[in-house]
């Protein structure tokens, strides 16, 4: 018994990393590097996504880390049994979270990434109807999106791990 407790510990430390991390990112680190760096002269917007795209591609890599040792807790507490409750449920949402992480850091940063270099400039100092820009904006909201899936999808992992 004191194994499962341990891998529901795990998991449940997983999920805190991811959806927390998540929470920290988006309401604390982005607002506050794009409010001190974007007022700065000159190059300070594009300073801010570099940073800020730094910063998110590191947390993608504990992203992938911490989805596959949720996946692994997940896997040998059904192996030892008693498995969890809506095993099917939790381990394809658990997968669906790191799905929608791979994609958005592995294809939507590339492309966001390439776009920024192509641009050489702030993409918000592009006119407004410029395609560049509205293709930036697209691939910006799709990032943010999908990392909707892993905070949403972990809040209710969280869940039914408290409640079982």
């Amino acid at each position: 018994m004191t194994g499962m407790v341990a891998l529901r510990y795990a998991a449940l430390l997983m999920l805190v990393i991811w959806v927390g991390g998540l929470v920290a990112l988006g309401a604390i680190a982005a607002p506050a590097i794009f409010d001190v760096l974007a007022a700065q002269p000159d190059k300070g917007r594009m300073l801010a996504g570099a940073l800020f795209g730094e910063i998110l591609r590191r947390f993608h890599l504990v992203s992938y880390t911490v989805g596959g040792l949720l996946l692994g807790t997940l896997l040998l507490r059904r192996v030892l049994g008693p498995a969890p409750r809506r095993f099917a449920w939790r381990a394809g949402l658990a997968t669906l979270m790191l799905a929608a992480s791979a994609y958005s850091g592995l294809v939507v940063a590339a492309r966001i990434g390439q776009l920024q270099k192509d641009i050489g400039v702030a993409p918000s100092s592009l006119p407004e109807g410029d395609a560049r820009r509205v293709e930036f904006g697209r691939l910006h909201g799709l990032s943010t999106a999908l990392q909707l899936v892993p905070l949403l999808g972990g809040l209710m992992l969280i869940y039914w791990e408290i409640k079982e």
